[in-house]
């Protein structure tokens, strides 16, 4: 992966033109997937804390009132914009709305994987020694922060 390499420019017309390779697009489609099983199917798992911090953190009542009304529609939200990101990881072309929201969905993979690892501003972007037994999923969340940065630097 060359990093300094621009994968995501805009063009004249407004789209944002995509340069991504193979392996890197089966990685995008096959990430909001596994999110998403989380998401629907393990929505106590502490790995999602970041995805909902608390609205009212020293109001108990305040707080469940919150979850109760807000809940649904928050994890909905993720929930559409893991499937943009999955459908559209294979197209060359996006529009403005996409792009957005697969800054969105990037950034929901990124708190979660960083939770999973117990990044801090420290460890964040140290590459993993590859002996380590989270090395890939280190890897691709440093992946991922990059490509953020690629998707911010071309909504600029």
């Amino acid at each position: 992966m060359n990093l300094r390499q621009q994968r995501i420019k805009r063009r004249r017309d407004g789209s944002y033109k995509l340069d991504l390779p193979d392996d890197e697009r089966t990685l995008l489609a096959s990430l909001p997937g596994q999110l998403q099983e989380v998401l629907e199917h393990q929505p106590d798992d502490p790995a999602l804390r970041r995805l909902f911090p608390p609205a009212y953190p020293v109001d108990r009542d305040e707080e469940d009132e919150y979850r109760r009304l807000m809940g649904d529609d928050l994890a909905a939200g993720h929930l559409q914009a893991l499937q943009v990101l999955g459908a559209t990881a294979a197209e060359n072309s996006l529009t403005e709305e996409q792009l957005m929201i697969w800054l969105r969905a990037i950034n929901q993979l990124r708190l979660v994987l960083g939770t999973r690892l117990d990044v801090d501003e420290e460890t964040s972007g140290m590459l993993p020694d590859p002996e380590e037994p989270d090395a890939d999923v280190r890897t691709v969340f440093i992946y991922l922060g990059w490509l953020q940065e690629q998707v911010v630097e071309a909504l600029s």
